[in-house]
């Protein structure tokens, strides 16, 4: 297809492992792009050579500055421009939320084409609820930080979903045992390649697993909603010493009471009991 594109940007999902994932769509807009902006010239470079393209490409990732959007913005009044992730669907724990944002502003068309997203792929392998699921991108590296939102999510009856690195996955597993116990697990990882692997149970059985046995490669953790059954006062306890670990009696039946819907009074009782 000759025809050129009418000048704006273009989001285009890029395969997650397996080449064979690109979609049709997806390689007819490359090809009549002027630019591609990528967070990596080296793995979109790969990508476009295996698709037989060559196309001028412009770094766009974490460290870009006002001046680097504001020079793609100007060549997208004038130039057809794809951005592309270095794997899966830009945006989605990616770059390019500000470029879309200062693009719509400035009355730049915006299209966006689907294609591979990590997150839904593991979810759809999982067998955890999928009916309402919320995707909160990586959980924070130090502890206290992680512990905090895993909190901060336990009311919510979802399946949570989250990015995770191969180093980490131990830790944020212990974590999980910790803050919301006995919750469905589900690791998926290296998906749509040769070891795809999902693996579903506890997150201790999982930790104890992965602690035999690291994991490599690319990593979604899926945790499952709270249980339809109240929760028991087994689970509350738990709860609060892990609370009363970072906070005040009262803060951490304040927190407890908040994800569980909980008497506060009653829970602030036994943490000081706890405490």
């Amino acid at each position: 297809m000759d025809d050129p594109l009418s000048p704006g940007l273009y989001l285009v999902a890029t395969p997650i492992g397996n080449l064979g994932d690109i979609t049709r769509r997806a390689v007819e807009v490359l090809d009549r792009v002027s630019i591609v902006a990528c967070e990596d010239t080296r793995v979109t470079g790969k990508l476009l050579h295996h698709l037989g393209l060559s196309k001028r490409m412009i770094r766009y990732d974490d460290h870009a500055s006002p001046q680097d959007r504001a020079r793609l913005v100007e060549i997208m009044r004038n130039e057809p421009v794809a951005l592309v992730s270095d794997a899966g669907t830009p945006l989605v724990s990616d770059p390019g939320y500000r470029l879309v944002r200062t693009a719509r502003e400035e009355g730049i068309s915006v299209t966006s084409l689907p294609g591979a997203s990590a997150a839904v792929l593991a979810l759809t392998l999982s067998g955890l609820p999928n009916d309402r699921f919320l995707f909160a991108g990586f959980l924070p590296a130090k502890e206290k930080a992680r512990d905090a939102e895993l909190r901060e999510l336990a009311g919510l009856r979802a399946t949570l979903i989250f990015y995770e690195t191969a180093p980490r996955i131990v830790a944020a597993l212990d974590a999980v045992a910790r803050v919301l116990p006995g919750r469905e697990i589900a690791v998926a990882r290296e998906l749509t390649k040769k070891f795809e692997e999902c693996r579903s149970g506890s997150a201790e059985d999982l930790k104890a697993h992965f602690e035999a046995k690291p994991a490599k490669g690319e990593i979604v953790l899926l945790i499952g909603p709270p249980p339809d059954e109240a929760v028991t006062a087994i689970d509350a306890e738990a709860m609060l010493r892990e609370e009363l670990r970072y906070a005040k009696p009262s803060q951490a039946a304040a927190a407890v009471a908040k994800a569980t819907g909980l008497d506060r009074k009653s829970l602030y009782a036994r943490a000081l009991e706890l405490k």
